[in-house]
């Protein structure tokens, strides 16, 4: 049975209050006593004033490439949970593609701009654009939940060092090397780096072992681009083979393995390059804030015997003796922007194919708002809930979960959630 996410709780004058189940707010709407303040996520606001103090809650953060984890904690208990998708890779795209533009312009034989490569600077802590926006937006999104939530304190996973050196600073040698997160954090890496797939044999969801490519009983080494992922089958199949020997009659896979070896981690550098941004962001918000390694993180999910999941991942940061997970529905946020101020649409060819209005609003509503509509006469008669793309005729599409629904009249239509630039799910 699933689990929904706890309420945010608003009283009259917006002060946030400690969240409530879902059956508490419901009955407080049902009897009058509040009413529905935000969507996504769901929060309601009290008609009255409530002077108590709220329990402060914990927001720990688990940064990531593609997607943050995100989970709002009550003592030992999960009460809130989300999944915050990026965009990073639809605005390299688009800074690409922009690039490409300004540089068939140039090569054309029109009036001639001197170049300016050298004219511009980048101020001490630049980071690109498609990094930067990891930044902004989980920064963003800590100032919603500070809006809705008494948040009292931030946890993030920062970087990937061992707590033991913190906790016994006399620790040294082997007793180092064997303590209790040993192992973890190349685990880590290595789990990331191969796509959690077995590297011969592309078996996944089983049991993998760290296995060298080059052994250690031929001079191996044991570092990082000498490991690799392997299935127990492969792994004592290969035994104390070189790999050229192992895998002579595959040459395809030996270069693939070979140059996957030697691959930096993408996704892993991204977040090493905005972790400390996001660390400094998040201490101008004047909250107490710790910070965890990515081995204790995966050390505490695998001791509490949790799955892997981003906002599990996200619980399970910094020092976590045990853990009540309340919600078993994460919130999925995925970051869409607001769209472009292209004044046409092209075809694939790059020519001009139709007109776009230059506002984006019609009759009270804009592109992109989430609506319920109810439609009571007519062939498309029912509910119908999802985004709406205007028309200055008043006869909207709304997207929906069960496809297009065209030519829905405004009449019908309520907003039920403005345009936010990102787009909800379960």
């Amino acid at each position: 049975m699933l689990k929904p996410n706890y309420v945010f709780v608003l009283d009259t004058r917006k002060i946030p209050l400690t969240p409530c189940l879902p059956s508490v707010a419901s009955r407080l709407l049902d009897t009058g006593k509040a009413a529905v303040f935000r969507q996504f996520p769901f929060t309601i606001i009290l008609k009255k004033e409530v002077d108590v103090t709220p329990e402060a809650v914990e927001l720990k953060i688990d940064p990531g490439s593609k997607t943050t984890g995100l989970a709002i904690l009550l003592g030992a208990k999960v009460i809130f949970a989300a999944e915050l998708t990026h965009r990073g890779r639809a605005i390299s795209a688009s800074l690409e593609s922009r690039a490409a533009s300004r540089g068939s312009r140039r090569a054309r034989h029109t009036r001639y701009r001197q170049p300016r490569f050298l004219n511009r600077t980048r101020p001490k802590g630049w980071l690109a654009p498609s990094l930067q926006h990891r930044v902004l937006t989980t920064l963003s999104w800590v100032e919603k939940f500070r809006r809705y939530a008494p948040i009292g304190s931030i946890t993030q996973e920062l970087v990937r060092f061992d707590l033991q050196q913190i906790e016994n600073p006399e620790i040294v040698g082997v007793e180092y090397q064997q303590g209790e997160l040993a192992g973890y954090e190349v685990r880590e890496y290595l789990l990331n780096k191969w796509d959690r797939k077995c590297a011969y044999c592309d078996a996944q969801n089983l049991p993998l072992q760290v296995e060298h490519i080059h052994p250690k009983s031929k001079g191996g080494s044991n570092r990082i681009s000498n490991l690799a992922l392997a299935c127990e089958k492969c792994n004592l199949k290969k035994g104390t083979q070189d790999i050229k020997d192992f895998l002579k009659k595959k040459p395809e896979l030996l270069k693939s393995i070979l140059a996957q070896a030697k691959r930096p981690l993408k996704d892993a550098a991204a977040v090493n390059s905005t972790r400390w941004a996001l660390l400094n962001a998040l201490k101008k918000t004047g909250l107490p804030l710790t910070t965890g390694s990515g081995g204790l993180t995966k050390f505490n999910r695998t001791r509490l015997g949790l799955p892997l999941a981003h906002w599990l991942d996200a619980a399970c940061v910094g020092l976590t003796p045990a853990l009540e997970i309340l919600t078993s529905q994460p919130l999925n946020i995925k970051a869409n922007g607001h769209g472009s101020r292209q004044k046409c649409r092209t075809d694939k060819y790059g020519f001009p194919s139709r007109y776009v209005p230059e506002s984006p609003f019609a009759l009270g509503f804009q592109t992109g708002d989430i609506v319920k509509a109810v439609v009571t006469t007519g062939k498309k008669i029912g509910t119908h809930v999802g985004r709406v793309a205007v028309r200055s005729t008043g006869s909207f599409n709304i997207s929906t979960a069960l496809g297009l629904i065209q030519g829905i009249s405004h009449k019908y239509c309520k907003t039920i959630h403005k345009k936010d630039g990102y787009g909800y799910g379960f």
